[in-house]
């Protein structure tokens, strides 16, 4: 089985690159974020015309994600309110969350908020997600334990080995300390793992590159795409790989897909 993660930056731009890295690719399940639009009028026939069955939760001109199936899904939640309840509701108005279950694995798409620049609003925003985020997967493991992946794209490098140049990084925000406990305790701390890092300890190796100043050129970029998975699956991955081909594209997004593939 293969699964990816991919940022697309708005999936009616960026739609050829996609419906074009399907038809190569062929994976399971491609989850996106920053679809950026509102769900009725998302380009669903050219994905069912690929055989692929979208399910989407998305806003207009910001956020959303979609989970993009070859089978369809068995299970749909979409949100943090469906696992958590009424209290965590205001966190959906921003469509960053859904979850989905294939052959037994629970598969969730996150968009982590940015947070903008260290101590803003949007900052202390992000934070309180994170926190939630731990609330959310606790409660699914509770549920259920085991078979669990998570993925998208976190806004966050978790080591300095996932910056191309880590000098200062603890004042820029997607690097700060506080962002990198809060992941830590989201994710980690629950008994899941970053299984990019189970096959390569090498530094350079980014999913996205500032659209400024030549940085996919110069490699100047950031690893702050992830897939974590429970112990069990984990076990079972037997690759994870960063394709960098679609940001060399013309009109790319400034993120570029993340695979792993997992034995049957």
């Amino acid at each position: 089985m293969k699964i990816a993660t991919w940022n697309v930056n708005s999936i009616r731009t960026r739609l050829e690159h996609v419906k074009n890295w399907l038809a190569d690719n062929q994976v399971d399940v491609l989850c996106v974020q920053e679809t950026k639009v509102v769900d009725e009028s998302f380009p669903r026939e050219p994905f069912l015309e690929q055989g692929y069955q979208p399910v989407v939760f998305g806003q207009k001109s910001y956020n959303g994600v979609a989970l993009i199936s070859q089978t369809p899904l068995e299970v749909v939640k979409l949100g943090f309110a469906e696992v958590l309840g009424p209290s965590v509701a205001d966190l959906d108005e921003q469509k960053r969350v859904i979850m989905g279950v294939l052959d037994g694995i629970r598969i969730v798409n996150l968009y982590v908020p940015n947070g903008s620049s260290v101590g803003s609003d949007k900052y202390i925003y992000k934070l309180r997600w994170l926190t939630v985020l731990r609330d959310y997967l606790a409660a699914l493991l509770q549920q259920e334990p085991g078979k669990l992946l998570v993925c998208g794209d976190f806004n966050v490098a978790l080591e300095d080995i996932d910056i191309y140049d880590p000098t200062g990084r603890e004042k820029e925000v997607m690097a700060t300390d506080l962002e990198r406990q809060a992941l830590r305790q989201a994710v980690l701390d629950l008994g899941l793992a970053d299984v990019f890092r189970k096959f390569t300890s090498d530094g350079g190796q980014f999913s996205w590159w500032d659209y400024r100043a030549a940085a996919f050129r110069r490699n100047m970029g950031w690893r702050i795409d992830h897939i974590y998975l429970t112990p069990d699956l984990y076990d079972r991955a037997i690759a994870c790989t960063i394709d960098k081909e679609p940001r060399r594209l013309e009109q790319p997004s400034d993120h570029t897909p993340v695979v792993v593939e997992l034995q049957e």
